[in-house]
């Protein structure tokens, strides 16, 4: 079905999006660019990210939104469960009621996201790692890494108030503090 101002064969054409193309925000902290945005899919928004040595996203959890992580290249530290006791400093160290802890995500490794199910990710090597990144609904992750990129490409010490408003903004509830800290080894 068509729509005013729609063709049928207009309707009826994907999106094609090469390697190396779309737009790409960078900072010190991290670089994103957008590959499919709520634009052209109501289901999901899906980003290529490359996260440097020494960035940890922080352990946080959404209420709303459902989220996809591919590795593509090197190596991430990941959650993806409910601890059994969150702490505020460090998720590292977190474990499940069954005994689940973070695991090493290496090239292929897929993490799957609920609504609800805290999570975090972290480059502890010494070489960038790069992910497809997938967020359900769009276009709020959209928005949401233009406004964080805006914060964190200001330099210096990260403006921690601004970033926990926004967060607040766009469903993010924020359980350990996002860090760049350089590379980390052990």
């Amino acid at each position: 079905m068509t729509g005013p101002g729609t063709t049928p064969s207009a309707a009826r054409q994907g999106l094609f999006v090469p390697n190396g193309h779309g737009r790409t925000l960078r900072t010190p902290a991290q670089q994103v660019t957008f590959k499919v945005t709520g634009e052209h899919s109501r289901a999901a928004s899906s980003f290529e990210v490359v996260v440097p040595p020494g960035f940890d996203v922080g352990a946080h959890v959404h209420a709303r939104s459902e989220e996809l992580f591919y590795v593509l290249e090197g190596e991430l530290d990941v959650l993806a469960f409910e601890p059994r006791v969150r702490t505020a400093d460090d998720w590292r160290h977190w474990e499940s009621a069954s005994g689940r802890r973070t695991v090493r995500a290496t090239q292929g490794t897929v993490i799957v996201v609920p609504p609800g199910c805290p999570h975090a990710f972290a480059n502890r090597s010494g070489s960038s790692a790069r992910m497809f990144f997938q967020s359900s609904p769009p276009p709020d992750h959209e928005r949401y890494f233009e406004e964080l990129l805006d914060i964190l490409d200001h330099g210096g010490a990260s403006d921690l108030a601004a970033i926990a408003a926004l967060r607040a903004r766009y469903d993010i509830e924020q359980l350990t503090p996002m860090r760049h800290d350089g590379p980390k080894h052990g």
